[in-house]
């Protein structure tokens, strides 16, 4: 009899199939999990996640024209992540040499385990970079960034100001436009391997570059006007020069020199007396420039009128002071323009006592003293007028020849804008565009009478074409103007000092419609100079330039 099967063995070889399938699994599965564990961790591990912050592009800072001034360089950044390093002394041992940097301070920021993310190095050069990759050391990456460069070098240095390692605005115009020049940083998340190198990017949120700055600055301008100023200090020995250029109609300002100057791209480096834009941050006794404010506030209060003569004493008694002027004479009678050309300091007192001294203090307020001018550049100061009740029997000797007053340049020059634009108040400006937005200047208000313009124009080119300052005359144009002598205070307050003095000159061109007004300002010439043989001459070597560069008509 044939068997044809018997059900229960096929059963039994089916179980015994699968038990041995299901028992390979096992093996496998208890293989891999002890065999490989290892291999599987390190495979893992040698993957991470990184987020990466990316710096912001900061904008460019350009002259009127287009020329570059603050530029961002592409540089490279050497950064860290410690938990990756196994050995921080030796690799801060092999990096110090390259990077030129304390081993010390290095193994200190690679030691740090609890930190993902480290810069070791910010903006170094290319080449450093690339040496520091050839040492193909896990947990150190290279990224790029923007360092702050200034092409010119020196040019308009303390205007400039500088930004520091993470590109924020630090001084100058560098800190007063920073929000517009900053811009946003940007985040990127990769994957990298061990030793810290890239292999996937898995997202990237892309910043937004600053926007580019254009100032009112010349560059040719400004160029010029620091190297005859530097030119200046050197033929004087002088401590130091400022000049500036503006336009008296719009407030726009061609140049804004500052002598010493220094390099730009060291502005970290420097002390605080040597990056202060001293034009717009420091004060002074201007002096006899002071004279045509004192003329403005006795025209228009009729305290004296044109063509009125005055008759003039040798010396004046006022509390425990004696008024003379800086030259010798006899009793004179003048009027107010021969006054303004001898720059007489009994006749600039007379005009004021005549006006009074709440009229007097009234208008140096008025004209902007004692107050900021509204430049658009950080730390301006105010200056000091001392208030009404605060005057003693001499002060009206004093403030009306330029003692006993403190001022800022950028002052002096808004008020000299005054008188050449027929009295309107005019905001000195730095900026003149941002991005695509064109800046205009705002109408000011009237501060003084076309009348009393028109005198105080009339008589202070006088100053220039009679013998008050015939060194600032500009051929071929006509100029108004004034100069300055003033004695510095003593260091202890005790008076004023016989041998430090401050030279000086304002004025502006054509008369007739006058588009520059221009400072010139030499600190401590020596041996001692007046103002119309320092600054004078200065004077008229940055007016001939910039009327002949502007193409004005005489």
């Amino acid at each position: 009899m044939t068997v044809i099967g018997n059900p229960d063995r096929r059963i039994r070889w089916i179980l015994l199939s699968f038990s041995i399938f299901f028992c390979a699994i096992v093996v496998r599965a208890v293989f891999l999990q002890a065999v490989n564990a290892d291999e599987l961790s390190a495979l893992a591990d040698a993957q991470h996640v990184q987020q990466i912050e990316l710096p912001a592009r900061r904008g460019t800072i350009y002259d009127r024209f287009g020329n570059e001034l603050a530029v961002g360089q592409e540089t490279k950044t050497i950064y860290a992540t410690p938990y990756l390093i196994d050995d921080p002394l030796a690799v801060s041992q092999t990096l110090a040499p390259i990077l030129q940097m304390d081993s010390n301070d290095l193994l200190a920021t690679l030691s740090d385990k609890d930190a993902g993310f480290v810069y070791v190095a910010r903006k170094v050069e290319p080449e450093v970079a690339a040496a520091v990759e050839n040492e193909n050391i896990p947990g150190l990456g290279i990224m790029t960034e923007e360092k702050r460069v200034y092409p010119q070098g020196s040019l308009a240095a303390q205007v400039l100001g500088y930004a520091g390692t993470d590109n924020q605005g630090l001084a100058g115009m560098e800190l007063e436009m920073n929000d517009d020049l900053s811009g946003t940083g940007g985040r990127e998340r990769v994957i990298t391997d061990a030793g810290g190198k890239h292999i996937e990017m898995l997202s990237l949120e892309e910043g937004t570059r600053g926007a580019d700055v254009w100032l009112t600055i010349d560059q040719s301008l400004q160029f010029e006007t620091e190297k005859i100023l530097t030119k200046t200090v050197k033929e004087w020995n002088a401590k130091s020069a400022m000049a500036i250029i503006m336009d008296p109609n719009t407030g726009e300002i061609y140049a804004m020199v500052n002598v010493p100057t220094a390099d730009a791209n060291e502005f970290n480096h420097l002390s605080d007396e040597a990056r202060r834009n001293r034009a717009v941050t420091d004060t002074y006794e201007p002096g006899s420039v002071f004279k045509a404010f004192t003329a403005t506030a006795g025209l228009e209060d009729g305290a004296i009128q044109p063509g009125q003569i005055l008759h003039l004493p040798v010396t004046l008694e006022l509390g425990e002071r004696t008024i003379h002027d800086s030259y010798d004479r006899g009793p004179v009678d003048w009027d107010l323009e021969t006054i303004l050309e001898n720059s007489s300091n009994i006749g600039a007192v007379t005009v004021a006592m005549r006006d009074g001294a709440e009229n007097l203090e009234a208008w140096i307020h008025k004209l902007g003293f004692g107050s900021t001018t509204g430049i658009d550049f950080p730390g301006e100061a105010e200056g000091i007028v001392l208030p009404l009740d605060q005057w003693s029997g001499s002060t009206i000797g004093n403030v009306p020849i330029g003692q006993g007053i403190s001022v800022t340049a950028i002052q002096m020059v808004a008020g000299y804008a005054t008188i050449a634009n027929g009295g309107i108040a005019v905001t000195p400006r730095l900026v003149c565009r941002v991005g695509d937005q064109t800046l205009q200047s705002q109408p000011g208000e009237r501060l003084i009478s076309e009348r009393t313009t028109s005198l105080l124009r009339k008589y202070l080119t006088t100053v220039v074409e009679g013998k008050g300052a015939p060194l600032a005359q500009v051929e071929g144009y006509t100029v108004a103007g004034k100069t300055g002598t003033a004695q510095k205070p003593l260091p202890d307050g005790s008076g004023y000092s016989n041998e430090n003095y401050i030279g000086s000159f304002i004025g502006f061109a054509p008369v007739s419609d006058p588009k520059v007004v221009i400072l010139v300002m030499v600190d401590e010439p020596h041996p001692r100079g007046t103002g119309a043989a320092v600054a004078a001459p200065a004077f008229q070597k940055i007016a001939q330039f910039t009327l002949q560069k502007m193409s004005i008509a005489p």
